[in-house]
């Protein structure tokens, strides 16, 4: 399974990268993405932020972040543990996203929190969603998933999901860990998607 599955990109650092490698590799990927940064992306303490990104005050970006162009920020959001905002990405108030790679003309309302996801091009996440990332019910830790009739064991005890294209989840959802949301899947207001219990994902 890679990101490309999932969501149509054209970025060749990421398309062919699996979702939760890039996520718990996130500091180090978006540390390289920042590197490669070209015209008009000003880098400043290890960010890469592009000259037309809208940051407002009170907002906290811990490095490495990426920032493309005309994204915007709002205030008393939260970015760490390695973020990268590919264009035309807002984030909301009170937004945390932790280890997480959004692709354009997405969307985070306010109070959300998006933890070691991958979040495909044009989602729309409502106000106080959450895309969880740890199974602190379970005593195994580690996530896994079905995908195409197969168990895949990512390896890894933090993943929160990878978002398909055009998907809309709604407000106060929760987003268990280790979700896989073909393009256009709707996630319903309060509606907990929960994939562990042996849902397929079929492609």
């Amino acid at each position: 399974m890679h990101i490309v599955d999932f969501i149509k990109t054209d970025s060749a650092e990421l398309a062919e990268m699996v979702p939760w490698v890039a996520t718990i590799n996130s500091e180090a990927v978006v540390t390289k993405l920042v590197a490669k940064a070209s015209e008009g992306f000003k880098l400043q303490n290890g960010n890469a932020i592009h000259e037309t990104a809208v940051i407002e005050q009170g907002a906290i970006i811990k490095p490495p972040v990426y920032i493309g162009p005309r994204c915007f920020i709002a205030s008393g959001a939260y970015l760490r543990g390695g973020v990268w905002l590919e264009q035309d990405v807002i984030i909301g108030p009170y937004c945390e996203i932790k280890s997480s790679y959004i692709f354009k003309y997405s969307k985070t309302a306010h109070l959300n929190f998006v933890g070691d996801s991958v979040v495909g091009i044009d989602v729309n996440i409502e106000a106080g969603a959450i895309i969880a990332n740890y199974r602190n019910e379970r005593e195994e830790k580690s996530i896994w998933f079905r995908y195409k009739g197969e168990i895949i064991k990512t390896g890894v005890d933090k993943f929160g999901a990878i978002i398909g294209d055009h998907t809309r989840i709604g407000a106060n959802a929760v987003v268990a860990p280790g979700a896989a949301l073909l393009s256009n899947s709707v996630v319903k207001r309060l509606e907990l998607l929960d994939q562990a219990n042996g849902a397929d994902v079929e492609q």
